[in-house]
């Protein structure tokens, strides 16, 4: 009797990535930006780290205990859960509202759906749009980068007492880039600012190169796909041109729109989660062109300054849409003609 041979379905090769690896890259290019945030706004900062990150992890398993299933947090998918929403706080936000937002991001982001994998929207910014709806005051105030005393102090709201009102800092806040171009007459802040991060804004909207050489680093160990960032910024570029071109006098370029806000985080971080984004090449471009496209749209016309955040969750709700219209055409069908 000669040797058996086992027929099987494609693919026959497989790689050598796992969840773990891939998540433990993302969290190694978060580190940097996460430095460089507490840097620019000090122990405040880094204090929003660590309450989002641990109470995105504890959420993880108290989810995993209450479902009977084994502990999943060691994947380290809720890290980057908590340190993504950090990413996306202002530097003074309460601790207690970064708490109950990393939970919300857990517990209705990942734990509603089934987990890791079954997630629809990304669950970082599922808990960052509730942090918007419940704390609007907190979650749209901005504060200097650079204090003198930010590695000593903190700012007067970070430490604020559960469900009371977080002490003024007034003293401290300042305009965003994108706010001040959209409702204070234009004012476009210098390129190298935005480049190398030394402005107000979220956690995380530091510094433009910073942010692009961590992508690029994830980009080339395989634990995102370049078409995301490649299609949500050149969308962006595109869609800014066309207006700059228009009105130089009323719209900003596209280096502002690329460089300002938290594009690039979104792009090469948000966009990219695997289990809310498109797995066909097609789907992806679609996905990532409607992002890039719709975030320029929020920011130029919407109400608000900042468009990325909406526009990947309403890129994310699209998936299932996209997925069928990319469908690519299986080998051997041919298309029915009349």
């Amino acid at each position: 009797m000669g040797p058996r041979i086992e027929i099987k379905t494609s693919p026959h090769i497989k790689a050598p990535d796992s969840v773990e690896r891939i998540m433990r890259s993302v969290v190694l290019a978060l580190l940097p930006v996460c430095a460089f945030s507490v840097y620019q706004f000090g122990i405040s900062v880094a204090a929003l780290l660590v309450v989002s990150t641990v109470t995105a992890v504890l959420t993880e398993q108290l989810f995993n205990r209450m479902s009977g299933r084994p502990s999943t947090i060691g994947d380290y998918s809720a890290v980057i859960t908590g340190l993504l929403l950090a990413l996306t706080l202002p530097p003074a936000f309460p601790l207690w509202m970064a708490a109950v937002s990393a939970f919300v991001a857990i517990a209705l982001g990942k734990a509603l759906f089934g987990g890791l994998g079954y997630n629809p929207f990304n669950p970082a910014l599922l808990g960052r749009a509730f942090a918007a709806a419940a704390f609007p005051e907190a979650s749209s105030t901005w504060t200097q980068a650079g204090l003198s005393e930010r590695f000593t102090e903190f700012l007067p709201s970070t430490l604020a007492a559960p469900f009371t009102t977080p002490a003024s800092v007034d003293a401290y806040t300042t305009a965003t880039p994108l706010a001040e171009w959209k409702f204070e007459g234009g004012i476009a802040t210098e390129t190298w600012d935005l480049l190398a991060g030394t402005i107000a804004g979220s956690a995380g909207e530091t510094s433009a190169l910073l942010v692009l050489a961590c992508g690029l680093f994830l980009v080339l160990r395989g634990a995102v796909n370049w078409r995301v960032p490649v299609s949500v910024l050149g969308s962006a570029a595109a869609t800014a041109g066309v207006f700059y071109a228009l009105d130089p006098a009323t719209y900003p370029d596209p280096l502002f729109v690329l460089a300002s806000g938290a594009l690039m985080l979104g792009a090469f971080f948000m966009a990219s989660d695997m289990s809310s984004s498109p797995v066909t090449p097609a789907g992806i471009w679609i996905y990532g062109i409607l992002i890039g496209f719709l975030t320029v749209i929020i920011r130029f016309f919407g109400g608000l300054p900042e468009g990325v955040m909406y526009a990947i969750l309403l890129g994310n709700a699209a998936v299932p849409l996209i997925e069928r219209i990319a469908q690519p055409r299986m080998y051997g069908l041919r298309k029915r003609r009349g």
